[in-house]
């Protein structure tokens, strides 16, 4: 299907043709905040049909760099020339004009609005102030299929998956005659699958001729989509290397500033003590709308004081609902849990906090952290009770403990009175570790823990979990990351479909055994 003409020009695109003169190139730029130096003299090129993986660690600078690109930030020092003519982006609104258009982790789509709605926002085709809407539903499809998604036009953003919404943004930015698209993270939240159908459609925005910027941390993704790496380091360029010529380790050596084999050291228990927690036959069903839906049935486990206990499985598997179960903030409505051996009753979040329980959930910013709060405040809010006297905050003692912890977490902070939302993902998921770490839990689960946060970040926590394992706390971990599992765990247990399909020791756990768990097929079965 071609595009309305309307709408037609570099979204369509023509043959890749190599161009000595890049599409895009940023120059010398420089960024100061308050108390940081964002950015020091970084430069940056992208050509038509490339797509360019800009890696490093949380707080390298990478998304400073994208949001001076977009006109979030404008630049302190240096110059931006799209075809070789310098311009600067005021606003995201003309950095649109200009052909660029970012894909951020969190959606900018409004969730009670249909696709064709999100697609052309502001600039829906209408005669005499009367939207028509026979017109937006074949401009919609028009990009949708030039993506080759089957999606209804009509359907309401907030009844898509991730990767559907994620389809409805890339249908935007190519609406928008977009040149150089940037997406931050894209594969976060997605599933295999769902990542390789991004993939594909990246090749076709190559195909187009257009260039793509994929800001991500997981090496395997970078080196299947990337043409060029580009590395930053501490706000500064650490490296630039075609993807043929480069390693995982090279491109980790140029993140952290050290070889790969100094980050992960894989975790031996040094004592594992008696069970904690125990849970019998626990069960949930599903809302009211689905009562008849298993959530969770029949579950049995034990953890242990000293050990890391993996959940795996797919997504939808439960894994997530056993730990909001075990927390209170689910109800459950069978089976019981136990801890040292005696029921506890855990109605609410604040009972399994009075009893020695923490969760670290999956979404640290909307479950997890007030964003427009400072560090200090997160990390001592659930524990604020402990410096107060007579209804006064002791602000000595408060500022003294979160210190320990922005040492010990080596949480890269300007301040503790820094706003948490200016962190980086990984320091921000180190302030939800202390927050309940000041709690001294008996039982800290984990859900996702190192998700969308970089090398070097993801390897401190490992580190955090083991010290904290081999202090005497029982850790739950859950993760979709089979090597974090593998790494990690003294025990494995799978989930499948709200069960546990099996347990597996440290000595027989493989990725194969996992998958045949999680799937319930064999690896080596035959073909049907």
């Amino acid at each position: 299907m071609c595009l309305p003409l309307r709408w037609r020009g570099v979204a369509e695109g023509t043959d890749n043709v190599e161009d000595s003169r890049p599409l895009l190139q940023m120059t010398g730029i420089d960024k100061q905040f308050p108390g940081v130096h964002a950015l020091d003299d970084v430069s940056l090129e992208v050509h038509s049909g490339e797509c360019l993986a800009l890696v490093g660690e949380n707080g390298a600078g990478k998304s400073t760099l994208m949001k001076i690109l977009s006109g979030v930030y404008p630049a302190d020092v240096g110059t931006i020339r799209i075809d070789g003519r310098e311009v600067h982006p005021h606003n995201p609104h003309h950095a649109q004009t200009l052909g660029i258009s970012i894909i951020y982790q969190e959606f900018n789509l409004f969730p009670n609005l249909s696709v064709e709605e999100n697609i052309f926002i502001g600039r829906e085709p209408n005669r005499a102030g009367f939207v028509r809407r026979r017109m937006l539903r074949e401009d919609a499809l028009a990009f949708l299929s030039q993506l080759g998604v089957d999606l209804d036009p009509g359907a309401i953003v907030r009844n898509l998956s991730v990767a559907q919404q994620q389809m409805v943004e890339i249908a935007k930015a190519l609406s928008l005659n977009a040149r150089i698209v940037i997406m931050d993270e894209p594969t976060s939240a997605l599933t295999e699958n769902e990542a390789t159908a991004l993939f594909r459609i990246i090749r076709g925005l190559k195909a187009r001729g257009l260039g793509v910027i994929f800001i991500g941390h997981r090496m395997e993704e970078v080196f299947a989509i990337a043409d060029r790496i580009s590395v930053l380091r501490d706000g500064r360029n650490a490296g630039d290397m075609p993807a043929g010529e480069a390693t995982a380790e090279r491109v980790v050596q140029m993140m952290v500033g050290r070889p790969v084999d100094e980050l992960y050291v894989d975790h031996v228990a040094e004592s594992i003590g008696p069970v904690v927690l125990s849970v019998r036959g626990l069960g949930r069903r599903g809302t009211a709308r689905d009562a008849s839906r298993v959530v969770l049935e029949g579950i049995d486990l034990d953890l242990r004081s000293g050990e890391i206990l993996g959940v795996s499985g797919l997504v939808g598997s439960g894994r997530t609902e056993l730990a909001r179960a075990i927390f209170g903030a689910d109800a459950y409505d069978e089976g019981e849990i136990l801890l040292e051996g005696r029921p506890a009753r855990i109605a609410t979040p604040q009972d399994a906090i009075e009893r020695g329980i923490a969760l670290v959930p999956e979404d640290r910013k909307l479950q997890a952290l007030v964003l427009l709060l400072s560090v200090r405040e997160n990390i001592t809010l659930p524990t604020l009770s402990r410096f107060s006297t007579l209804g006064f905050v002791r602000r000595g003692a408060e500022r003294r403990l979160v210190e320990r912890f922005i040492e010990t977490l080596r949480i890269r902070t300007p301040s503790q009175n820094q706003r948490v939302m200016n962190l980086s993902g990984g320091n921000q998921q180190k302030v939800v570790l202390a927050k309940w770490l000041a709690r001294e839990p008996k039982v800290l689960i984990v859900d996702e823990p190192t998700r969308g946060i970089d090398i070097g970040a993801k390897a401190e926590v490992h580190a955090l979990l083991r010290e904290l394992a081999d202090s005497g706390v029982a850790i739950m971990m859950i993760s979709s990351e089979l090597p974090e599992i593998l790494r990690m765990s003294d025990r494995v247990v799978v989930m499948r479909e709200g069960r546990v399909a099996g347990e597996l020791s440290r000595d027989d756990v493989t990725q194969e055994r996992i998958m045949e768990l999680s799937t319930g097929v064999r690896h080596d079965a035959p073909a049907a």
